[in-house]
């Protein structure tokens, strides 16, 4: 009786440390996602930012030199990013639009563009049957906080109604109409905040909520930031600094934006280091399009009809796996899309099969290895320019008009030489593919 006591007692032990050994094993993550960043704004690839902290980043962590957006727009970018999924595949062609707007009408869940050659209506909200990375994550046993911008829905489609179990700062705007209070000018959510700079108060609760975090669950913290996106307002005692560079003022002030950004990621991870679990916690930094200055040397930025260029598509995308990642520029071209089959696999320690998801894992390029070559296509309903398709080093775009462009973007990324006539095989071959792709992928209406 005793000796198997003995045993169910050694058998009980072995339990505890193989449970105890499987939850350390689950990081924490963190995912940092700028709004309207574009991939030549920071430090490393341009002197005129200063972003020591993501700089730092870059270095110690796994730098993808070629990430993409699916659909290069505020709304359909964080849509992508949630469900791991092609946005227009559930009607999103286009940012959520807000009440009354001169360049938009909302008929019932849709909003139409009044310049969209094509009038795609544009679904008004994230679907509530679409699952999201913070669903999954709570499957593997994550505790889900969501700072800041949404802009996926109002309030019956917030983060708390898609998977997260707790949100802040988050309201039904794609903007503030001002980093400095009151932020909004109806529906604040942060109304009790008098005086503080807007990124500094997202950030200074995401550094509390890990300060005080004392759950027995790993967590995942999405810090999406309202920044960079206009107006245009940099912290007071930054805006300086850019003009002294020879920046105008508006630039200038988006000097500034950047630069309270970056400080922003090094309280976040200076706090994870505090908490002293800096070393189990993944983190992702990205961007939900290209930026609204000049993207040199990219063409194309967020808006003005190039924005499925690479200056309104690719995007800063870093990911910082303690243990796991290689410090190096990874140049295999990816998308955002990508970030939910990775947080399956990071969470479950498994590749992710969810059939809905058109998006791969990044775990194998994250830790030195290959994934296997795909397509990865592009979409949005504004203008002439609606969709791409990148194929290895060559990316062709569509326009409504029946105009298309082939470039080669390794050798020529500013798009300069459209080689549509140089190589009349290769563009029928991606014009046949990308055709195949809208006629199973984009909605008819």
């Amino acid at each position: 009786m005793m000796k198997r006591n003995i045993f169910i007692t050694l058998l009980l032990a072995i339990v505890v440390v193989v449970s105890a050994k499987k939850k350390q094993e689950q990081p924490n993550i963190v995912l940092l996602f700028v709004d309207d960043l574009g991939w030549a704004d920071l430090g490393y690839r341009n002197t005129l930012f200063e972003t020591p902290n993501i700089d730092q980043l870059s270095k110690e962590g796994s730098d993808f030199e070629r990430a993409y957006i699916a659909s290069p727009s505020c709304s359909p970018s964080r849509a992508s990013i949630l469900t791991g999924k092609e946005p227009v595949r559930f009607q999103m062609a286009r940012h959520i639009v807000e009440g009354e707007n001169k360049l938009a009408s909302i008929e019932g869940d849709f909003n139409m563009w009044k310049k969209d050659p094509v009038q795609m209506p544009s679904i008004n909200h994230l679907p509530l049957e679409e699952v999201t990375y913070a669903e999954r994550l709570k499957e593997f046993g994550y505790y889900n906080m969501f700072i800041g911008k949404w802009h996926s829905g109002t309030e019956d489609y917030h983060p708390i109604h898609q998977g997260f179990d707790e949100q802040y700062g988050t309201g039904n705007h794609g903007h503030p109409k001002s980093y400095y209070p009151p932020f909004f000018a109806h529906g604040n959510p942060l109304e009790d905040i008098k005086e503080d700079y807007l990124t500094d108060v997202l950030t200074d609760k995401a550094v509390d909520f890990i300060e005080t975090y004392k759950k027995k669950q790993p967590f995942m913290l999405s810090l999406w930031y309202y920044n960079v996106h206009g107006p245009h307002i940099g912290r007071k005692d930054l805006i300086g600094k850019y003009e002294a560079k020879g920046m105008d003022n508006r630039y200038a002030n988006y000097g500034a934006m950047v630069e309270a950004m970056d400080e922003s990621v090094g309280r976040v991870r200076s706090a994870l280091k505090a908490k002293g679990i800096s070393d189990n916690t993944v983190v992702i930094f990205t961007s939900d399009q290209g930026g609204y200055f000049t993207n040199y040397p990219l063409r194309g930025k967020k808006n003005g009809g190039y924005t499925l260029n690479e200056g309104g598509a690719r995007i800063p995308f870093i990911v910082y796996y303690p243990g796991v990642s290689k410090p190096v520029k990874i140049n295999t071209p990816i998308q955002t899309l990508d970030v939910y089959s990775t947080l399956v696999e990071i969470a479950s320690g498994k590749d992710q099969k969810d059939p809905q998801v058109n998006g791969v894992s990044l775990m194998p390029l994250i830790k030195g290895d290959n994934i296997e070559d795909r397509d990865l296509y592009f979409h949005r309903s504004y203008e002439d320019q609606y969709a791409a398709v990148i194929s290895g080093d060559w990316k062709l775009i569509k326009y409504h008009s029946g105009n298309v462009q082939l470039y080669n973007v390794v050798k020529d990324p500013g798009e300069v030489s459209n080689l549509v006539f140089v190589h009349p095989q290769k563009t029928k071959e991606l014009k046949d593919r990308l055709a195949a792709w809208e006629k199973e992928a984009v909605p008819s209406y």
